[in-house]
């Protein structure tokens, strides 16, 4: 029996295959530097993007910056959820302060363009699978969060400005836990072939 081509991480089918999403909360030490956190972003600088318009960014959160941004949830929440209890403000709260390294991309559409705004939201989305990918490959793990703070427009004005949205909150570091696999589409559900309608 020939060996599995997974298990080696030279094949580029095997790195696609490792690549796992982790839990921010199982993250710990050692996280990405600050140039590793500068060459993920330009590794995942390579994504498609009709028009060269670049409408996503990111934004990197110090560590001297996580309890500003704890305090700007928690005063956004309470501005929308008068009556929120303690537990609903912490754990919202906690989301600033998860994993070594916190990024926080930015969808800043350009409308005056004749590119739709549906291609520059798929951008986004590629640009941010781009940095998950890149992550894996330096040896860290990465995990893409949204929640509540990623829709509000309070915390969105934190980093920017309508009509930008938050596309998400990255995490990255080390797992402090085995990454599992999760159960996957079955490829006969996903992949079909075309057959054209009669003339």
């Amino acid at each position: 029996m020939s060996e599995n081509p997974f298990n080696d991480l030279s094949s580029p089918a095997a790195y696609l295959s490792s690549r796992r999403s982790g839990r921010p909360r199982d993250m710990i030490e050692p996280g990405p530097s600050k140039a590793q956190i500068e060459e993920i972003v330009t590794l995942a600088l390579r994504t498609p993007d009709h028009g060269k318009l670049a409408p996503w960014r990111v934004i990197a959160v110090g560590d001297d910056q996580r309890s500003r941004l704890a305090k700007g949830i928690h005063d956004a929440y309470l501005k929308e959820r008068p009556e929120a209890g303690r537990l609903e403000l912490e754990s919202l709260e906690s989301m600033a302060c998860l994993a070594p390294a916190l990024l926080v991309v930015i969808y800043s559409p350009v409308k005056s363009t004749k590119i739709p705004l549906w291609e520059q939201e798929l951008s986004c989305g590629a640009f941010v699978m781009n940095l998950l990918h890149a992550t894996h490959a330096m040896g860290f793990v990465g995990g893409w969060i949204t929640g509540w703070p990623a829709f509000n427009d309070d915390v969105r004005d934190l980093f920017g400005a309508a009509p930008e949205k938050i596309a998400g909150f990255l995490y990255l570091g080390t797992s402090s836990t085995e990454l599992t696999e999760r159960p996957r589409p079955e490829l006969k559900n996903i992949l079909s072939s075309w057959t054209a309608p009669p003339e």
